[in-house]
């Protein structure tokens, strides 16, 4: 059964002085996709899985989804791709070594980068670690441990400057050298990272977000996507893009400037009443009304069960 719920106002501007017109209307689907067939399903049947660019757009997708009655995740239109990369760009045999440790690597915003202690662990970019630095090629190298702390960024720099980068591990022999550093140096830096590779599924720039300090377990998975739900207070999380849940789809509003040329028979009205506003607005409302949103309104549950089977 495939349910929607429609959420979504006229807006008008010109004469009037009116609130901030919302750009996304947002629809619930209560059946349970994948995040690629729900992405799908949206852009067949409006425009794409939902977008939230501000509070504004969380608090309309959270009504929605609270006169739906649905507290539990759903997906929206958020995904991240996971591609660790040596600071140094090594490719060569042995840049897919790894040695993470139990539930990682994971997502977490700022998780960015990995230090060494027994096993790897990715951790904020920002925290200050000691590190090291090689000196010689990534397969035939010499470890130069670097006793001041810095964030990693400070890290790679200050290696570039004075040998030739972060520290690249590409066999366990490599690992251990590093890890013979450790019980006089602590968490040591390494030079695997990722960028944080964070995309809307309809292409808008990624400059807000919601995101707690919730950690999701990698492991193997190339992509994860995004979920949120009322019961976690419309915190953002990543999630894995094959398990199925309900989603949000959003069709993309224009904004429309519409002057109105009023005839007064009585010269007391006052145009800022706000009941005068309302009354003007409820009038104009489903003649300004977008056509597309007219159509969508006028879809009966039925019709919507039907076009998805």
């Amino acid at each position: 059964m495939m349910e929607g719920i429609w959420l979504g106002v006229c807006c008008l501007s010109g004469w009037l002085i009116l609130p901030t017109c919302p750009l996304h209307q947002y629809y619930f689907i209560k059946e349970p996709l994948t995040w690629n067939e729900a992405q799908t399903y949206c852009r067949q049947k409006y425009t794409d899985l939902a977008t939230m660019e501000n509070a504004d757009d969380l608090n309309q997708l959270q009504r929605l989804l609270s006169s739906s009655g649905h507290n539990s995740g759903v997906w929206f239109g958020l995904y991240s791709k996971i591609n660790w990369k040596w600071s140094d760009g090594f490719t060569g045999s042995g840049a897919e070594y790894r040695d993470w440790g139990t539930n990682e690597p994971h997502f977490q915003m700022d998780h960015f980068c990995v230090y060494k202690y027994t096993t790897w662990s990715s951790y904020n970019c920002d925290s200050e670690l000691k590190f090291s630095c090689y000196t010689g090629t990534p397969d035939n190298h010499q470890l130069v441990p670097v006793t001041k702390a810095m964030n990693w960024s400070n890290a790679q720099k200050h290696c570039r400057e004075n040998y030739v980068d972060l520290a690249t591990v590409t066999n366990a022999n490599q690992d251990q050298q590093v890890g013979k550093l450790v019980p006089y140096m602590g968490f040591i830096w390494i030079g695997l990272f990722r960028d944080p590779e964070l995309y809307w599924s309809d292409g808008s720039s990624f400059s807000w977000s919601n995101f707690d300090h919730f950690k999701t377990t990698i492991s193997s998975n190339t992509v994860l996507c995004g979920l949120t739900s009322l019961q976690k207070s419309m915190i953002w999380r990543l999630w894995y893009c094959e398990e199925r849940k309900p989603f949000v789809c959003q069709l993309t509003v224009r904004r429309q400037v519409v002057k109105l040329r009023i005839d007064l028979g009585d010269s007391s009205v006052d145009l800022n009443d706000a009941a005068v506003k309302a009354e003007i607005l409820e009038k104009a409302s489903v003649q300004t009304a977008p056509r597309d949103v007219r159509n969508i309104q006028s879809r009966s549950q039925d019709e919507g069960k039907r076009a998805f089977k």
